[in-house]
């Protein structure tokens, strides 16, 4: 599927037909509380014959706030962007977020939005929006300012999953804790990494387990361990099963070295190094640990094969 470009300045904006529904916040991971926000710009633009657009910010604004701690995120702006397409969003602004940006008065944040957006006739927010200098604003600031330049104000409430907020944080601590089915959950898809398979040591072939070895370290890390997942290569709908590690490799390695994914499928593929592959993550099936001696390894990664077979079978 072609996705429209991303649109990096608003006066790129001036070839938009009709009017524009925004959604805005920072929608890291476009989970499901995300998805109920930009939903509304979505449906409220096709019933308007408008676009519907979204307004993210990149970087994340903790990097201005607060660099030495700044926000992990679950996955980076690419993804980010290609995940809000698939949503159905017609276009994407990435606000560059930095001092000045983030020094206007509450009070004038939409007027210069509309100022440099004439075609806005809405925005969508989620009911806990803040922004503005000193974060001094909120949903009620939107809609007084909004009635005065006839921009609509739509706030969504928090969307609860088992009575708790569905929330990027929230996300984070599952999937730090190995909770991959609670994380999909919370997404509304599942999980994933992306890359290009490198060679690796060939250990695997060696004792039986040939992987498929992407160097994946996102900033937020899942849990490591041994997962069951699906995979394909990107433009392709065959998937195929497989059992993951993802860590550093205790056995062979010392903690020191950067975490890897390493996959083994279940079946036989045909991919290799330099093939890029799309990964899922479905299970999981035990913390990465260390093992005395190769024979050992060996043993463990055949129990964790079978688990993921028998996984698979009931996914």
């Amino acid at each position: 599927m072609d996705y429209p470009a991303s649109v990096e300045r608003f006066d790129e904006l001036d070839g938009l037909q009709g009017p524009l529904h925004l959604a805005i916040g920072v929608f890291d991971g476009v989970h499901l509380g995300h998805k109920a926000v930009i939903d509304s710009a979505v449906f409220s633009a096709r019933r308007a014959g408008g676009v519907a657009g979204v307004l993210t910010f990149d970087p994340h604004p903790s990097r201005l706030f607060r660099p030495e701690e700044p926000t992990r995120l679950l996955v980076g702006i690419d993804a980010k962007v290609r995940l809000l397409h698939s949503v159905g969003v017609d276009v994407v602004i990435r606000k560059h977020f930095d001092r000045d940006y983030a020094s206007i008065p509450a009070e004038c944040f939409l007027q210069e939005l509309k100022t440099a957006i004439p075609q806005l006739a809405a925005i969508y927010v989620g009911e806990n929006f803040r922004f503005g200098k000193k974060r001094s604003g909120d949903v009620n600031t939107l809609v007084e300012t909004g009635a005065a330049l006839g921009v609509g104000v739509f706030s969504v409430d928090r969307i609860k999953l088992n009575g708790m907020p569905i929330s990027s944080t929230r996300i984070r601590g599952e999937l730090e804790s190995g909770k991959i089915e609670s994380v999909n959950a919370l997404l509304g898809y599942n999980y994933f990494a992306e890359g290009q398979v490198v060679s690796g040591a060939r250990l695997g072939r060696t004792i039986g387990f040939p992987t498929l070895n992407l160097p994946w370290d996102p900033e937020c890390r899942p849990c490591f361990g041994v997962y069951l997942v699906r995979f394909r290569q990107p433009g392709t709908a065959v998937w195929a099963y497989g059992v993951a590690n993802y860590g550093v490799k205790p056995t062979v390695q010392s903690e020191s070295q950067v975490p890897a994914l390493e996959v083994h499928a279940l079946e036989a593929t045909g991919l290799d190094t330099g093939d890029s592959l799309y990964v899922e993550w479905l299970r999981f099936i035990r913390p990465e640990q260390k093992f005395e001696s190769l024979e050992a390894l060996k043993a463990q990664i055949a129990e964790d094969a079978a688990t993921a077979r028998n996984l698979a079978a009931h996914v």
